[in-house]
């Protein structure tokens, strides 16, 4: 029965490369390592338990567009794949990618297709990624669909960049409003209670709050650490279950302010992806498949797969599209129009470009939107809280007046 087999062999250029082999037995392993013209320096059956690599570095979206841009360009300059692959490897400064690269070129030589290869990385090259290459190879075309991808993962990345740059703001104002506050809780507060228990009297009710919630602070400050952490790792347990993904996801959509972004983040997601899938000629269920895998919201993905099953029984696309208040009026009606006259993939592009524009203006409108707002919320906490300390003293001055 064949079996997967780890190995590590030194290389022609004295490169010690690493990756696995199924095979029957660890004989015909090295065998086909020496055919290869490699050195075999360990060679032994991959272990079946709990792999975990200690500081594994991750394939970046931006490394991967520039890995595709590259890989497209010695295609199309006659480069045979081998040697391309060979050479990016080489230069590859992420040694996973490295690593993956490698592993690629000696699936190749074995006489895999580039597509077949890919699909043993799952954790580098998603279905969309092995979609486009397998048409490519099999259009003769593989070169521009390797720069379509390229084109696609660069505006993923600008597109993750302008949503990161709009996030930042606000959550590093709210992390500040949160150290400030702390602080004043912890230092500032107890300094004026000592001075508030030797004038007696009573307190003003804001006073009163404000040095509450400096005694509970004082107490419980590692209750309020720990909640925070075990918060957080029962969100990331239940978002990663079928309904808490389904539920976050809508939340996403819904939430003020930054819903609308999410949205025509997703929508864009959506139209691109499908559009190219469809530009390079793979077949629609399949494409459709893909996109639920790849849109990033459980929402929509669930949107697509009624989609899917709609087309599957031989209706259009437009038509169950329709159904679901996530897609608007004009992406359906663009849509509808696309099957009317056959050109779906060029109206979903222009779908695409569409909402990759209300993005850029939604971050540009957020961004002025938010800094006022939140300069606004940092001046009215720390304000109150400075209020409530010194009300009583305010009373004080008045009584001696």
């Amino acid at each position: 029965m064949p079996e997967t087999f780890q190995y590590k062999v030194r290389d022609k250029a004295g490169k010690v490369v690493t990756g696995t082999l199924v095979a029957d037995n660890e004989s015909l392993v090295l065998q086909r390592l020496r055919e290869q013209g490699m050195t075999p320096l360990e060679v032994g059956k991959q272990s079946k338990g709990f792999n975990i690599e200690i500081g594994k570095k991750k394939v970046k979206l931006k490394e991967l567009a520039v890995f595709s841009r590259q890989f497209a360009t010695m295609v199309n300059s006659g480069l045979p794949i081998l040697r391309a692959l060979s050479i990016l490897a080489d230069q590859a400064n992420n040694p996973t990618l490295a690593k993956t690269l490698s592993a690629l070129r000696m699936d190749v030589e074995q006489g895999s297709s580039l597509s077949g290869a890919m699909q043993k990385q799952p954790g580098i090259f998603n279905d969309l990624y092995v979609s486009m290459v397998k048409s490519g190879e099999t259009g003769g075309s593989l070169d521009d669909t390797l720069l379509s991808l390229a084109s696609t993962l660069e505006n993923e990345v600008r597109l993750r960049g302008k949503i990161k740059s709009a996030m930042t703001y606000p959550v590093a104002v709210v992390g500040l409003v949160v150290l400030i506050m702390s602080a004043m809780l912890l230092f500032v507060v107890p300094q004026f209670e000592v001075i508030y228990a030797d004038l007696g009297g009573s307190l003003p009710l804001p006073t009163q709050v404000l040095l509450s919630l400096s005694n509970a602070m004082k107490s419980y400050w590692w209750m309020a650490i720990a909640g925070t952490f075990g918060v957080r790792f029962w969100f990331r347990r239940y978002k990663k279950t079928e309904k808490g993904r389904l539920v976050v996801d809508g939340l996403k959509l819904r939430v003020p302010i930054f819903g609308a972004l999410f949205h025509k983040t997703a929508l864009a997601r959506f139209s691109s992806t499908l559009a190219m899938l469809l530009k390079s000629g793979v077949p629609i269920l399949q494409a459709l498949d893909i996109v639920m895998d790849t849109v990033n919201n459980k929402v929509i993905s669930r949107a697509v797969e009624d989609v899917q099953s709609a087309v599957r029984e031989g209706e259009s696309m437009a038509k169950p599209l329709g159904t679901h208040a996530v897609f608007p009026p004009m992406v359906v009606q663009m849509i509808a129009v696309g099957e009317e006259t056959g050109q779906v993939d060029v109206m979903l592009e222009k779908v695409a470009q569409f909402y990759n524009q209300e993005v850029e203006a939604s971050v540009e409108a957020l961004t002025s939107l938010i800094e006022p707002l939140l300069i606004a919320l940092i001046g009215g906490m720390v304000g109150a809280a400075v209020v409530a300390l010194y009300m009583p003293m305010f009373q004080i001055i008045q009584l001696i007046e």
